[in-house]
């Protein structure tokens, strides 16, 4: 019975110790919370902290936020001003040297990236602009290929006794990355040059990536609520050149984007930058995408030839 103890007693603390020697990893959104998750397999726990129907920008900076950055081997963050509101009171709150800028436990996905839009000047006339570039990067699949990447490289360095399995995961996602986006550029060809609507401008990599214009924002400027003379131009845009689809992310006015939608015709679709953001994507990058190119190829197929 003694015997059986000692061998329950070493099993428990072998199981401790496997479940303390996990990663903690904290990521600010759920795109990267979802890669991190691919990338570690089960030698990670991650937390994410912003809610995929929360405005990036505007996070609800909980004090638990501290705790959990506080306690994390590893923080991924997108960078490129993404975070700035609230991010930077959260680390310094933490006290944790290994998430502090420049060491391994930091992954700033942005680093590397050419970023679209990047502003000559900094006019805060023009709305809320962002000095580094649209922050807004992965909506394109491909710069999900750079970020699941640069996360392998931090946890490879972080944690290298572990980095052939970190290794081997990152080339399964990649191969069915490679997949999946040979599936939905065939999927979007058909609407090559249509233009879209959209509520803010977050969408031009995703645009880029799969050839369309998504241009036309109801926001005057970015950052600033429409007004009813923006509206009215926005209008009298869609009118004037048949522009069918509107795209409203989660934390958006539902509300504006449907009576512009009302007057015009155009489909109001639900978009989400994030996994979890629209029903059914929850922790997977890829079945976001998948929703994102399958709905919008079928509204724009539904929408095609009317008046």
């Amino acid at each position: 019975m003694k015997t059986l103890k000692k061998y329950l007693i070493v099993l428990l603390a072998g199981s401790a110790l496997a479940a303390q020697a996990k990663l903690n990893v904290v990521a600010t959104t759920a795109d990267f919370g979802a890669l991190a998750q691919a990338v570690g397999g089960d030698l990670v726990t991650v937390t994410v902290l912003a809610k995929p129907t929360e405005d990036p920008h505007f996070v609800d900076a909980k004090p638990s936020y501290i705790v959990r950055l506080n306690r994390a081997d590893v923080l991924i963050e997108g960078g490129a001003e993404l975070e700035m509101g609230w991010l930077p009171p959260l680390l310094d709150g933490s006290r944790n040297a290994k998430l502090a800028a420049g060491q391994p436990g930091h992954i700033a996905i942005a680093e590397g990236l050419a970023l679209l839009e990047v502003p000559a000047e900094l006019d805060r006339s023009k709305g809320d602009l962002h000095a580094k570039g649209n922050p807004h990067y992965m909506t394109d699949p491909e710069n999900a290929r750079h970020a699941s990447k640069r996360i392998a490289d931090g946890f490879c360095a972080v944690d290298a006794a572990h980095k052939d399995a970190y290794t081997k995961n990152l080339q399964a996602w990649l191969k069915q990355l490679d997949e999946k986006l040979a599936a939905w550029q065939q999927q979007l060809a058909p609407y090559a040059g249509t233009r879209v609507a959209a509520f803010h401008n977050s969408w031009p990599y995703f645009a880029r990536r799969f050839g369309l214009k998504m241009d036309l924002f109801l926001e005057p400027k970015p950052g600033i609520p429409p007004s009813p003379a923006q509206l009215g131009v926005v209008l009298e845009t869609i009118k004037r050149e048949h522009i069918k689809v509107i795209v409203i992310e989660p934390y958006q006015s539902k509300h504006m984007a449907a009576t512009v939608a009302a007057q015009t015709g155009a489909t109001v679709l639900a978009f989400a930058q994030y996994p979890g953001g629209v029903k059914g994507t929850e922790g997977d990058y890829l079945a976001l995408q998948d929703k994102l190119v399958s709905s919008l190829a079928a509204a724009l197929a539904a929408q095609r030839g009317t008046p």
